[in-house]
């Protein structure tokens, strides 16, 4: 991020890396549990995994205070444009993270009439966290891999 120091004691950086480095350190999630997968995403933000020291402090229950939104479990038809309804409520700039073989791509369930194969049919997905069901540390790697991508992005548009 820091791009040089100067004799003086000043830093220099570049607009954009300094808002992407402040986004990667305020992650909030909204909680969007399906089905077992939950546990485990609630597991990760118990006291063993801490998912805190990675940017994602509190998860929010509404989606308007939020902008990462982790799927995870069984996605239904009947629940899809709750999903839907839930992401277009979040504000700018917004992530999804499809957590586990069901949110993936229908899972264990793939070939059952009342199941989406894959959320990403739904929202715009950023990351994969595979599994069945993905443990903790699978979605603490997930959460890094977005800040990553995050980090990578242009906030300011140039002419």
């Amino acid at each position: 991020m820091i791009e040089g120091v100067m004799k003086e004691g000043f830093v220099t950086t570049s607009y954009d890396a300094v808002v992407n480095w402040a986004k990667t350190g305020s992650l909030w999630p909204v909680t969007f549990g399906l089905a077992c997968c939950a546990v485990e995403m609630m597991h990760a933000a118990a006291a063993r995994y801490d998912l805190a020291r990675f940017g994602a402090e509190v998860f929010r229950a509404s989606p308007r205070q939020s902008d990462l939104m982790i799927v995870a479990g069984t996605l239904c038809n009947k629940m899809a444009p709750a999903l839907r309804k839930v992401y277009d409520q979040m504000a700018e700039p917004r992530w999804v993270i499809s957590m586990g073989s069901c949110a993936n791509g229908g899972g264990y369930y793939h070939y059952s009439y009342s199941v989406v194969r894959g959320c990403d049919r739904v929202v715009p997905v950023d990351v994969y966290v595979p599994g069945c069901p993905p443990t903790a540390e699978a979605l603490i790697y997930g959460i890094i891999q977005l800040q990553q991508k995050i980090r990578r992005t242009h906030t300011i548009a140039r002419v």
